[in-house]
């Protein structure tokens, strides 16, 4: 059986965030801390104190005496859901062996609550994640394990630089290591704080876990939200994707790489996954082209948008052209332009985050043999502070363009109203949040 070492940290709550969706815990939920934020002195063993403060949220369960109080009920909480887990088939004697020594680690409610200031450009995480040192890592790793990328791309038809790329990236191909164990985050979260609802069913998936045998709980490491594994599995995920590959008699996706791989293929072939095709192309857009088309809903064939003046930026012919795609230029008109395939849309439902989904497939092009994107970044933008992007969607409020939830947050609300905003202004609508357009809006 092939076996490595503990790998466990994910890097892409900051890349959510890119998305409007910092605040969900996902497949790969990181634990990530924004730089700069006064923190409490670490404990014995490294682990920080909880801060004594409430949460930013200003939930009602966030607040300082309701984090007290759900802690004093904490044994009360954890003995409430020994009912839910005898009827997962958890016998009472067991469900009382894992839970018996829990406490909450109350310093989870500052990281749930974080408000991290997000400053990186897109193409910075680009940069960092599809480094030269990651590419030469991934392609050893894909020699070294062929015969289990082998298989497991015949059984599940998934791409195995794209697998071997979320490998990259969640853990660097276990250099990362998560610090809190699985359990003790998930019981805290289903306990205490804001979402205990959606982190009452984390906590029992993950009591199945370690009552199955799966993964032994000394191994069940991982981040502040429960994720845990080489690819960062929720222990939700795991229940619903993990597989034996290796016909051990368990679902190891901590210390198997043929159940690591295996896995992460499951979850991309049910997330839609189209065997034999691309992700997508970087495309080269014509001058006087109408942004407005850039848009996820407005999906078009590849010979039609060939007939828009689109042509593939290495020059290279168009594979099919009756696939159908959507236009994405996340930089803004400055910047580069990819047609998105379905392929591409399945490692966002791992992580729904433009900027993770082409660091992936990036990553898994560039261990493939292909190069860098043809087209610049504009380097020279500098990019908005949250405060600023909240204070850019209150002037488009203020102009009466739906920006959805005002939060410092560019959603697609946000970006539809950017764009409304440019067409009114006679700009370019690429939907980009850039310095001169808050200028503009400042002034205008």
């Amino acid at each position: 059986m092939l076996k490595f070492g503990r790998c466990l940290s994910a890097v892409t709550l900051v890349l959510a965030a890119l998305s409007g969706c910092a605040d969900m815990p996902l497949g790969n939920t990181s634990s990530y801390a924004p730089a700069g934020k006064n923190l409490p002195p670490s404990a014995p063993g490294g682990t920080r104190e909880w801060s004594g403060e409430g949460g930013a949220s200003g939930h009602p369960a966030m607040t300082a005496d309701a984090i007290r109080a759900a802690a004093a009920d904490f044994p009360n909480c954890i003995a409430r859901y020994g009912h839910d887990a005898a009827r997962r088939g958890v016998s009472q004697q067991a469900y009382a062996s894992l839970t018996r020594d829990l406490t909450p680690d109350l310093r989870i409610m500052d990281l749930i609550d974080a408000q991290p200031e997000f400053t990186k450009a897109f193409w910075e995480y680009l940069d960092t994640l599809v480094s030269e040192a990651r590419i030469s890592r991934g392609r050893e790793m894909l020699a070294q394990h062929k015969q289990v990328f082998d298989a497991a791309e015949r059984s599940y038809g998934v791409d195995r630089y794209t697998i071997a790329a979320i490998w990259g990236v969640e853990s660097n191909y276990g250099t990362q290591g998560g610090e809190r164990p699985v359990l003790r985050s998930t019981a805290t979260l289903a306990c205490v704080g804001r979402r205990q609802p959606f982190f009452k069913e984390e906590f029992l998936s993950t009591v199945e876990i370690l009552n199955r045998g799966d993964v032994k709980p000394d191994r069940m490491i991982g981040s502040w939200a429960g994720a845990f594994g080489p690819t960062q599995f929720m222990p939700t995920t795991f229940k619903r994707f993990a597989v034996d590959f290796d016909g051990d008699g368990h679902r190891d996706t901590v210390d198997s790489i043929a159940d690591v791989v295996a896995s992460t293929a499951n979850l991309l072939k049910a997330n839609g996954w189209v065997p034999g095709q691309t992700w997508g192309y970087e495309v080269a857009v014509p001058q006087r082209f109408d942004y407005l088309l850039a848009d996820r809903a407005k999906q078009l064939t590849i010979n039609e948008w060939s007939r828009l003046g689109l042509r593939r930026a290495d020059g290279q012919p168009f594979a099919h052209g009756s696939d159908r795609a959507f236009l994405l230029v996340p930089a803004g008109a400055r910047g580069p332009a990819f047609l998105i395939l379905p392929n591409f849309r399945a490692v966002m439902k791992y992580n729904p985050s433009e900027a993770y989904a082409l660091a992936i497939t990036h990553l898994a092009d560039r261990m493939r043999g292909g190069g860098p994107f043809v087209q610049a970044w504009p380097r020279d933008e500098r990019v908005l502070t949250r405060d600023e992007r909240l204070e850019l969607q209150q002037h488009l409020a203020r102009r009466g363009l739906d920006v959805g939830e005002a939060d410092g947050r560019l959603g697609p609300a946000s970006r539809s109203a950017i764009m409304k905003f440019q067409v009114a202004s006679g700009l370019p609508p690429d939907g980009f949040a850039s310095a001169s357009l808050l200028d503009r809006l400042r002034t205008q």
